[in-house]
């Protein structure tokens, strides 16, 4: 329930931003943009924690058994979609400019890396939902004509790479069995 009840805290908040345009701006106009940003900061962490503790708390299931090649997949999917969450809180490089809208982009092959090498109940659940997020997240900019940043910083790009590679080196070495109470496998390279 807590899993259910943070996934939907979470990508309700980011669905409202996305698809709900006018109350979003009725609300920063009423709230100002700090507060809103704040109140919006509050529930989506809010969300998250939710998800990280219903997450330990969920027994999984076995649903489907993962592509032996999975892991060789999912794992170089895996250090790009850290690059695209990285580039889209950086000036606009050609990264930015070419993935339009990095942070879906990076949600849509974290989770389907995710699900190459996971086939249990809570995987498909969560990532599932979030691959599903970042494909609505998406459409929603292309039906508002928003093609994304569109810029040729070179110190976007740089900045791109190599903080999505510490933060790929981070996430596997300290904050991947913290969070989700799954160890990686010997190599540190995927769950297992």
């Amino acid at each position: 329930m807590l899993l259910t009840t943070g996934l939907v805290i979470f990508l309700v908040t980011h669905l409202f931003t996305a698809y709900a345009r006018g109350p979003r701006s009725a609300l920063v106009a009423r709230l100002g943009d700090g507060p809103y940003k704040g109140l919006y900061s509050l529930i989506s962490l809010t969300g998250f924690v939710l998800l990280v503790m219903g997450w330990k708390r969920a027994v999984p299931e076995a649903l489907y058994a993962p592509p032996s090649w999975g892991t060789m997949v999912a794992t170089p999917l895996l250090v790009v979609a850290f690059i695209l969450f990285t580039a889209s809180y950086l000036p606009a490089g050609r990264i930015k400019s070419w993935a339009g809208h990095p942070m879906s982009l990076g949600a849509i092959l974290g989770s389907f890396a995710h699900l190459l090498v996971n086939g249990d109940s809570r995987s498909v659940t969560v990532f599932g939902a979030f691959f599903l997020w970042g494909l609505a997240d998406r459409f929603s900019y292309r039906v508002r004509g928003d093609s994304g940043a569109v810029g040729t910083s070179r110190a976007g790009d740089v900045g791109a790479i190599v903080g999505g590679l510490i933060s790929s080196f981070v996430t596997v070495r300290f904050l991947h069995l913290y969070l989700s109470g799954v160890p990686l496998d010997p190599a540190g390279l995927i769950c297992r």
